[in-house]
């Protein structure tokens, strides 16, 4: 059985579609079989964008388990969070469903990563959120952040719930793209660097900068 790891982020629109692709990629150079999936799409009309950013980012195109759904069981039209698109398309999201196609692809491949929708918290169904998946599943996560303004904050809150709640972090991705002020892409990533070898010294740090992933060692 192979490993699987979730990508999350601190929030949407933080690029963790491409940090998933580059980091799919990164371990796909080093000798491992590896596939992407989707928690659960939203504002999608066929298939998963989110996949297809993995797909051309691995280079590979699309994969049979792209084209039959297993590795994105749920598409939801309205671009909201998964519980409210769910409602919109009068859908009930299954996690048991995306669980079992987890387990597809995990019997299948060396590394599974899952891309969640938006923050550790957003909701999937009702009051169940994406973390209480991850911890149902025991999952290790990356987590995706940014150098724009405000990413502390979020960073923290992040990593700070997955300590408290006993959710190991493989990593932190720093998404460099569209950096509007050099000095405070600096002083975040020192701030969050600092705080992951004081608190998490076991936990890579990565960046992603110009459509290049520079980390430590994947394993």
């Amino acid at each position: 059985m192979g490993k699987v790891i979730f990508v999350t982020g601190i929030d949407t629109n933080i690029g963790k579609s491409y940090a998933t692709g580059y980091i799919a990629k990164e371990y796909a150079e080093t000798g491992h079989s590896v596939i992407t999936q989707k928690l659960v799409q939203t504002g999608a009309n066929g298939v998963s964008e989110d996949i297809e950013v993995h797909r051309k980012i691995m280079g590979t195109g699309l994969l049979p388990e792209d084209l039959d759904g297993t590795t994105c069981p749920f598409l939801l039209s309205y671009p909201a969070s998964p519980h409210l698109a769910a409602q919109v398309d009068n859908v009930n999201i299954d996690l048991k469903a995306i669980k079992n196609a987890t387990d597809i692809l995990q019997k299948k491949y060396d590394v599974t990563l899952i891309e969640g929708a938006g923050g550790i918290m957003t909701p999937l169904t009702g009051s169940y959120t994406t973390l209480n998946y991850i911890r149902e599943n025991n999952l290790p996560v990356f987590v995706v952040t940014s150098p724009r303004l405000g990413s502390i904050n979020h960073t923290l809150l992040t990593l700070e719930i997955c300590r408290y709640t006993k959710i190991e972090i493989v990593g932190v991705v720093y998404n460099k793209f569209n950096v509007e002020d050099n000095l405070i892409c600096e002083d975040t990533k020192q701030y969050l660097k600092h705080y992951l070898e004081k608190h998490m010294s076991k936990s890579m740090w990565i960046e992603i900068n110009n459509g290049a992933l520079k980390s430590w060692a994947l394993e």
